[in-house]
């Protein structure tokens, strides 16, 4: 569905303001901070919790665009964006850690996701693994390494429920009561 004479709907983007490769913060406000580390970086469009900058990188078109929160605006964002040209995605930004020996400030370069949400499921089984590109982990981790920065391979989780992964007994007695809370 496009918005109007070839834009996206939710990004509002269209075929040519982007190119292949495009980094995906959630949060709107972390794309032009990225963009800052492009060379030419550019704002091209912002709607909802879509922002687009645009750059390059080593003579190489790159974007930024935010995702927004959970899975399905991730969804909207990336189906939006493969549409007007991009085809390999990284994700960006801040996570949580299970591991005590992960410190904030860390690099957590993920290497497969247990889907734990609904969306993927309207797109594949859930049998189906979520693995990511080896060469893109190998350069992940040879530039963590050039930098000097801590950082860990690893398998994370990809889940609907925030508040519920922190406290999971509160969200299933509060349901138990009948006392609303937050879904767990």
């Amino acid at each position: 569905m496009a918005y109007s004479e070839g834009y996206e709907y939710h990004i509002h983007l269209k075929q040519g303001d982007i190119g292949r490769y495009v980094f995906l913060p959630g949060d709107p406000g972390r794309c032009e901070v990225i963009a800052q580390h492009f060379d030419n970086p550019r704002f091209v469009a912002s709607h909802r919790e879509h922002t687009t900058w645009v750059g390059e990188l080593d003579g190489v078109p790159v974007a930024v665009t935010s995702t927004g929160m959970g899975g399905p605006s991730a969804a909207i964002a990336v189906e939006e964006l493969i549409h007007v040209g991009a085809d390999t995605f990284m994700r960006v930004g801040t996570s949580g850690a299970m591991q005590p020996e992960t410190q904030p400030g860390d690099i957590a370069v993920i290497n497969a996701s247990i889907r734990d949400e609904g969306t993927g499921l309207h797109y594949l089984p859930m049998e189906y693994p979520a693995v990511a590109d080896q060469d893109i982990i190998n350069g992940l981790v040879l530039a963590a390494a050039e930098m000097g920065r801590r950082y860990h391979v690893g398998v994370s989780q990809s889940k609907d429920s925030f508040y519920g992964q922190h406290d999971p007994t509160r969200c299933r007695s509060a349901r138990a009561s009948g006392s609303g809370g937050t879904p767990g």
